[in-house]
């Protein structure tokens, strides 16, 4: 399974944010962090607020900050925000047309393992994510002097 550059980019947004000085950015910064589109972006961090997961300001001072504390933001929650399609194979899709579809036990296994996938990213928070939070600053040069801006 890969997921789509929009849910890597809001883990990455959402990183930042966990390990930023008063946990917030703009999204000017996030992206100049991470080397990536500011573009793209935008309609992560839209797609993020739209679900709560995080804050928009305008104006001076304003940016992004995260809604919820980091340790009830859960991978899978941020997963399934961004991706629509999980259908790992046809048969668990919305469109049919495969031929033994209900006859093989294919559906039953991928939904099965689909559970487990899920299972596994529900009980990831971010905070799991951003264990090494001091590596993540230095990754991503955020330093304790941007605290004060």
């Amino acid at each position: 399974m890969r997921h789509t550059a929009h849910a890597d980019y809001a883990l990455r947004v959402l990183l930042y944010l966990r390990v930023a000085p008063g946990r917030q950015g703009s999204v000017a910064e996030i992206a100049d962090a991470h080397a990536v589109s500011r573009h793209h972006l935008v309609k992560v961090v839209q797609r993020l607020a739209s679900a709560g997961i995080v804050t928009t300001m305008r104006g001076r001072g304003g940016g992004v900050r995260l809604e919820r504390d980091p340790s009830a933001i859960t991978v899978g929650e941020v997963m399934r925000t961004m991706e629509n399609d999980f259908a790992l194979v046809e048969c668990l899709g919305a469109a049919r047309f495969c031929r033994v579809a209900g006859v093989c036990g294919g559906r039953d296994v991928f939904s099965r393992a689909l559970d487990a996938y899920f299972a596994v990213l529900d009980d990831a928070t971010l905070d799991d994510l951003a264990a090494n939070d001091q590596g993540l600053r230095g990754a991503l040069r955020l330093t304790q002097h941007r605290a004060g801006s």
